[in-house]
């Protein structure tokens, strides 16, 4: 399984809980274990877990008044429920007080992780649905983008006037600004919202493998095709497709993507079958593609089609008014997925990270305040947890310089001691000649000690 996350076992029994929190462990998921439902209680009102397996029969607390207790005060929080087959009438009524699954003694663990994986699976499914219900609603308006400054609020109005229609925009902006943020508010604001929305990196391929992604082909139509697959064109079908780093794409495939743009059909590699291509387009790239046309490494023709609509996502350091509002929603998204205590921030750390210019983006900033999460120590985020950020290359140089320095002060100290200050002896020891040497002391300020002491 990719995605691990947080699970308490509840059971009275040693050997079951023992059993469990391994097989969970060993899966890479974050485990705890309690003995009974009280205790059980307790530790959730500490910590965040997404999957708690509960016994029905316990001593303290019975399981159904642990589940519905847990599903009164965490209704988000997933129970399977564990019983033996003696007990199989009360998980049905433990079920219908909302269990979300329950596991039968004995068990394996193949059923375990096959159980883990549908959970899962069934969460996100019900988190995207709300996600989308609330964006429909306006109760999220623009998706996971966050920002108040004038640049996002101009941003925000012209995917209010592009969403409706369905010509195909090009996303210009830096690496790591949200591109794909916004073709995603795109997407959840258009006609095609119910539609599936279908991403790929353009630049994570080979030209054969991305023709395979995007076009799908035909069992046979090359060594290793054992079955017919589907390709990303054929996905979005009725929805949304992003095309990431679309200027990597190569000369022959902007050809190939060009004559689907134009006729609205296309045939899977290998293929003969025409299939319709019922998509709208959203592409996103941080190169200056009109200077690339110049210089004949993009195609004018796919180029012109590509920005029907243009649209720049700005750089974070043009609107850091924004930070305070990220920072935040990033604490508070690590601190949860990290069980750390950091809450906020203190003053003078975020003034610091206003200072910054923020390379990287939106993105840099959420990776710099998922290490200062990770590494701190206490309740708040200091100025001292950010310092790593002004650490410039020219102050890394100086300090390599220095150590290089030592090392080889150091090295040539040693050698003269050992040839006993015979400058000719350790002039060949070091491969250098007489006054190569002589300078090397002054530099270095070397003195031989007193041998008379």
């Amino acid at each position: 399984m990719s995605e691990k996350i947080r699970i308490l076992v509840v059971d009275d029994e040693l050997i079951i809980r023992e059993s469990l929190v391994g097989w969970m462990r060993r899966a890479g998921h974050q485990v705890a274990a309690a003995s009974g439902g009280g205790q059980a209680l307790e530790m959730l009102g500490g910590t965040e877990y997404d999957l708690v397996f509960l016994d029905i029969r316990m001593p303290d607390l019975s399981g159904l008044e642990a589940l519905k207790a847990i599903k009164t005060a965490y209704p988000h929080i997933l129970v399977v429920m564990i019983t033996a087959y003696a007990s199989i009438e009360t998980a049905i009524e433990a079920m219908k007080n909302g269990a979300d699954d329950f596991l039968m003694k004995p068990f394996q663990a193949e059923q375990l992780e096959l159980m883990i994986e549908k959970l899962i699976n069934q969460k996100k499914l019900v988190d995207e649905n709300i996600s989308l219900r609330s964006q429909l609603n306006g109760a999220s308006r623009y998706h996971d983008i966050i920002g108040s400054s004038e640049c996002m609020r101009r941003l925000f109005s012209f995917i209010d006037q592009v969403a409706q229609v369905d010509s195909p925009i090009l996303l210009q902006g830096e690496t790591g600004s949200g591109k794909e943020l916004v073709a995603k508010a795109i997407h959840a604001r258009s006609n095609r919202r119910y539609g599936p929305f279908i991403a790929i990196n353009c630049g994570a391929f080979s030209d054969t493998l991305l023709e395979s992604e995007l076009f799908g082909h035909e069992a046979g139509s090359f060594t290793g095709a054992n079955r017919t697959r589907i390709g990303r064109l054929e996905m979005a079908k009725g929805g949304t497709l992003f095309l990431d780093e679309v200027g990597e794409i190569t000369l022959k495939m902007q050809v190939d993507l060009l004559r689907v743009l134009q006729e609205k059909i296309f045939h899977r590699v290998g293929g003969n079958r025409e299939i319709g291509a019922d998509f709208r387009l959203i592409s996103a790239t941080h190169q200056d593609l009109f200077q690339r046309v110049s210089q004949e490494q993009f195609r004018k023709d796919f180029y012109f089609r590509l920005k029907v609509i243009e649209i720049e996502v700005p750089p974070l350091r043009n609107r850091k008014e924004d930070i305070p509002q990220l920072a935040e929603h990033f604490l508070q998204k690590f601190r949860r997925e990290t069980n750390k205590q950091a809450k906020s921030f203190k003053d003078d750390a975020m003034l610091l990270l206003q200072s910054y210019d923020w390379p990287g983006n939106v993105r840099e900033l959420g990776n710099t305040i998922e290490r200062a999460v990770v590494l701190s120590k206490g309740p708040y985020l200091k100025k001292e947890d950010f310092a790593f950020l002004f650490r410039s290359c020219e102050e890394e140089e100086k300090e390599a310089a220095v150590t290089m320095r030592e090392v080889e002060k150091n090295h040539i100290e040693h050698i003269l001691k050992l040839c006993r200050w015979n400058i000719s002896k350790a002039a060949s020891v070091l491969e250098m000649n007489r006054a190569t040497l002589h300078h090397k002391i002054r530099k270095f300020e070397l003195k031989q000690e007193d041998q008379s002491r």
